[in-house]
């Protein structure tokens, strides 16, 4: 018996009912020889850490625009705030930890440069409008390893499409995924505001941190420790009535507050500019993209190309090469 043989009979013992077994996936589009010692979602969450968006996520906003504070969150620790809370709730649900880390390490690798700004930006470019869960999917069927993909399992695609938007979750794994992004942006978009100063303590919602806590250890505590206590013995995550209360009032003061307060108006005018004028340079120029978005324009249209192609950039790639078509320079001294 390998490893991974032994790993997926211990799935079958230790896993509630309703869990993922790895052993029973429902297969990559295309076959790959099994792997001795890593089971199939083990080896979709290592294609995933080891591929170029990943480490292009530290280099791509949060909500805070290219911060120079060394403590202030991006795209890539938030995936791992993410990944760390989906995890605590698998394990503790008996749930299948390797598919739910996987999912949440891809969850985000189809956002755009300058965070949901950007998404605005290119929603509003694209005939077809432009959602980041979307597009993270079609990162890991299309766009990696030069138009090949990561061929992943069905089950961490299938998350990573669900984990915002309309399409609900077919595994209880990506429900805590879902769940777990919302937990960690909430509370993180929080310390960070008023690490900045744009929120101040006694403006928060009293009648919220009643419930949640004062603490933002205290809060994330309170809602993961309620998920697994109402979503233990059950196929499905939930959450107390309280609790998701007192979270959607939360959510929406940080909405209110903090994502459309208007604070960074200026900030985003000039983001959306940056794009916008990248898309229309490259519509027009479709040759001076990278060889890979060059053929994904003869087979699936240019504007689609383009915005793959910016999706892609970090919020410093975006800016240079913004800067390097648009701004002029300086001449040199002889």
């Amino acid at each position: 018996m390998t490893i991974r043989e032994r790993q997926e009979e211990q799935e079958k013992s230790l896993l509630a009912p309703w869990a993922a077994h790895s052993s029973e996936t429902a297969g990559r589009d295309r076959s790959v020889t099994p792997c001795d010692l890593r089971t199939e979602y083990q080896r979709d969450r290592d294609r995933i850490i080891h591929c170029k968006s990943f480490r292009r996520l530290k280099f791509k906003t949060q909500v805070f625009l290219s911060p120079e504070g060394d403590h202030y969150r991006t795209r890539l620790t938030h995936t791992l705030e993410v990944s760390q809370v989906a995890r605590t709730l698998a394990r503790s649900l008996r749930l299948n930890e390797d598919l739910t880390e996987a999912i949440a390490l891809g969850h985000d690798l189809g956002h755009t440069p300058f965070g949901h700004i950007g998404e605005r930006t290119l929603n509003d470019l694209l005939p077809d409008g432009f959602r980041h869960n979307e597009q993270s999917l079609r990162v890991v069927e299309v766009l990696e390893n030069r138009g090949e993909g990561l061929n992943l399992t069905r089950e961490v695609r299938q998350g990573i499409l669900s984990h915002s938007g309309k399409v609900m979750p077919e595994t209880v794994e990506a429900e805590c995924v879902r769940r777990a992004d919302r937990i960690a942006y909430l509370n993180h978009d929080l310390d960070d505001a008023l690490r900045a100063g744009i929120l101040q303590p006694f403006e928060l919602p009293e009648d919220c941190l009643h419930v949640l806590g004062h603490s933002h250890r205290e809060r994330i505590n309170t809602m993961i420790t309620d998920i697994v206590s109402q979503s233990e013995g059950s196929p499905h995550i939930s959450m107390s009535e309280t609790v998701e209360t007192a979270m959607t009032g939360l959510r929406e003061f940080m909405f209110e507050r903090v994502y459309r307060n208007g604070w960074r108006d200026p900030e985003e005018a000039r983001c959306d500019y940056v794009l916008r004028h990248l898309f229309e340079y490259y519509c027009e120029h479709p040759g001076e993209m990278p060889d890979e978005f060059v053929m994904i324009g003869y087979r699936d249209g240019i504007e689609r190309s383009v915005c793959d192609f910016l999706s892609c950039m970090t919020d410093r790639y975006a800016t240079r090469t913004f800067q390097e078509l648009f701004v002029p320079s300086a001449f040199p001294a002889f």
